[in-house]
């Protein structure tokens, strides 16, 4: 209690981060049990029957769990071995960036696209790769090939969402390996040039070995939301025709439970979601903190 009150005002500043998850993370939990209840909004919470696991087994056994499940790890799974060593390349070239310039050029050129809204990225996605209008499209038809519907072929939907979001967060995402090579002596360097090391051996027993305990904090934190594809960009490219390949549990979340009303079967859907993440991550976190020192905990 007195070292409380000796730093009052380093946990007034933390008030609010404490407040805003309580309330609208922890609070909302309450509600988590109407996925094993049929929820009527009349009946209220406890008004309603309880029936279970009545709405697990239902999912579990639809014959579109298999394909939710396989097309969200797929794009999960797709966008880590692309997107993840992506930021970890730009950090390292541009540290190694000697012009000024050249370098806040670059800095500022990758990191702008985050700051493009999820809605306007859907737009120019859906325009730059229409069939008839896209530029994509005239690129490919200037070089005789035949123009391609991107958002009309499940084949090419994954690719599309994968390769934007690099396109969109590989910049960002540089903005912490940047800050760990920040960190690193350069003493280690001037050492190392002295032996006679070159730039890429440096990079190598140097660079790289600085970086690997943020890159495994931030590889724990993507297995454990492996599953948590993001649906807003998905349901904006969504259509019919690439409906076998963007049909995520996110998106199938969304319409069974907001659109079809269907409460109770939407919550216990997002609840397995959520206890398959947090496995994950535990999992995985335990793995990294045996084989390594870094670990979330």
């Amino acid at each position: 209690m007195k070292k409380i009150l000796r730093n009052w005002e380093l946990y007034l500043f933390l008030l609010p981060t404490v407040a805003y998850f309580i309330i609208f993370a922890y609070v909302p939990m309450y509600g988590v049990q109407i996925a094993f209840k049929d929820f009527i909004p009349t009946n209220g919470i406890w008004g309603s029957e309880w029936v279970g696991f009545k709405h697990f087994t239902h999912f579990f056994e639809s014959y579109y769990f298999w394909d939710l499940i396989k097309n969200t790890l797929g794009i999960s799974v797709y966008e880590m071995i692309i997107g993840f060593p992506l930021p970890i390349l730009l950090a390292l070239s541009i540290n190694e960036a000697k012009d000024g310039l050249f370098k806040r050029t670059v800095q500022t050129v990758t990191y702008a696209p985050h700051f493009i809204s999820v809605v306007v990225m859907a737009g120019m996605i859906i325009a730059f790769l229409s069939p008839s209008t896209g530029m994509i499209n005239h690129v490919l038809v200037f070089f005789g090939l035949e123009p391609i519907a991107f958002l009309s072929d499940p084949k090419w939907f994954k690719t599309v969402y994968v390769f934007s979001g690099v396109w969109q967060g590989t910049g960002w995402g540089t903005i912490i390996y940047l800050a760990a090579l920040a960190g690193v002596d350069q003493q280690l360097h001037e050492a190392a040039i002295v032996d006679g090391a070159s730039r890429l051996q440096r990079i190598w027993h140097i660079n790289i070995p600085a970086l690997v305990p943020t890159m495994v904090i931030l590889f724990i934190l993507n297995m454990g939301s492996i599953l948590g594809v993001s649906f807003e960009k998905i349901l904006l490219l969504q259509n019919s025709l690439n409906m076998d390949s963007s049909n995520v549990i996110a998106t199938f979340v969304y319409k069974a439970g907001l659109l079809d009303a269907q409460y109770s079967f939407a919550a216990a859907v997002g609840l397995f979601n959520s206890v398959i993440s947090a496995i994950l991550l535990v999992v995985v976190n335990q793995i990294a903190r045996k084989k390594s020192e870094t670990s979330l905990w």
